[in-house]
């Protein structure tokens, strides 16, 4: 790699431990580790947005089946 495809950030003490314990393996790079978090959390973006469209789509269903006079009808007992 070029050296201009290199750039240096500055990062507390305290974030350095948290990335080391956040290896896979010793000689995983912090680079690696990043990346690696990078992708997790991109996944878990889409299988939450997953989880908010059945939400939505199945919202109007559970309100039909709850919605109704009998279980209204439980709560004056």
């Amino acid at each position: 790699m070029k050296k201009q495809d290199f750039t240096t950030i500055q990062l507390k003490k305290d974030l350095v431990s948290k990335l080391k314990k956040l290896k896979m393996y010793p000689r995983e790079t912090y680079e690696e580790t990043i990346e690696r978090m990078i992708e997790n959390e991109t996944k878990n973006a889409t299988i939450d947005q997953y989880d908010k469209f059945l939400h939505e789509t199945q919202k109007q269903k559970m309100k039909e089946l709850w919605d109704n006079e009998e279980d209204e009808a439980w709560n004056e007992v």
